[in-house]
């Protein structure tokens, strides 16, 4: 049941088998088994893709509940055993994964050693249900969606520069003195548009657009363009603390600085969730805390 669940929210035999750690042969025996055993056909096989018969999505919605049901009782006994374990599979930025979570996780993991994190690190959206993940921490305001939302943190945010830039182009010390500079651009993952800088003043959000030489998709690239020189940036203090700490960049325009942005952990709605589900994410908010 979980193997035809999963090809058919994936699409493809070779996805939902390496999903489940089989291989594609041992996925289409046993598919071939149940409609043998059921005495109907579940699945269209083309070139192209994999689709359900008609009585193939009848089974499907049937037995996403018998499985729902079945992990509700796991997770009750799990619960009683108060010892979560197994696989969870995370979706985070780069910059936060390798400066925040991944360093902190010794503390996790003798608090509870038999739960396996598969962290997939990319500055990119993803679709949880296709690529089969537990959870994903995003930064920034959300758009409306039916996962569950859970608000970590305000993360404080910086405008800086790098040493080398200031040297050559000065120090904007208000935001009109900003039509002389130039900044590294961020493209938007989720809109492929450049995100402008914004600024609070009096109280107030400014948003401004400068010049540019480079674009970039990438947090740790859009730092990196920063560090070389090529403008201004604005990002979360802690993607920047060793270097503001080390002075190779410097803050400026600390009187109007960004206004803070939220960071969320987001993951499908459960009937009743995983306990390994429960405890990461209560302890991401300790984290943040």
């Amino acid at each position: 049941m979980q193997l035809f669940v999963r090809i058919v929210e994936l699409g493809s035999f070779t996805a939902a088998s390496e999903h489940l750690d089989m291989s594609r042969a041992s996925a289409t025996a046993l598919m071939r088994q149940l409609e043998s055993h059921l005495g109907v056909r579940l699945l269209q096989r083309t070139t192209r893709q994999v689709s359900t018969t008609p009585d193939g999505e009848v089974y499907y919605r049937q037995v996403q509940s018998i499985l729902r049901d079945v992990d509700a009782v796991e997770n009750r006994l799990s619960q009683q055993a108060q010892y979560p374990k197994g696989r969870l599979r995370v979706d985070l930025p780069a910059s936060l994964a390798r400066l925040v979570v991944i360093p902190a996780l010794p503390a996790f993991y003798r608090r509870y050693p038999e739960i396996v994190l598969e962290l997939s690190v990319a500055d990119r959206m993803i679709d949880l249900v296709r690529e089969g993940v537990d959870c994903v921490l995003r930064i920034g305001e959300l758009d409306d969606s039916s996962l569950i939302a859970r608000r970590l943190a305000l993360l404080p945010q910086v405008t800086c520069a790098s040493c080398d830039y200031i040297e050559r182009q000065g120090r904007p010390e208000s935001i009109g003195s900003l039509d002389r500079h130039f900044c590294v651009e961020f493209l938007s993952a989720t809109t492929a548009r450049v995100d402008p800088l914004h600024f609070m003043v009096n109280g107030r959000a400014v948003s401004k657009s400068l010049r540019s030489s480079l674009s970039v998709n990438n947090g740790t690239a859009y730092v990196a363009g920063c560090e070389a020189g090529l403008g201004i940036v604005q990002v979360p203090r802690y993607h920047v603390e060793a270097q503001l700490n080390a002075g190779r960049l410097i803050e400026v325009l600390v009187e109007c600085a960004p206004p803070p942005i939220p960071l969320s952990v987001l993951y499908p709605q459960h009937r009743q969730m995983p306990p390994r589900l429960r405890v990461f994410i209560d302890w991401l908010v300790e984290l943040f805390e």
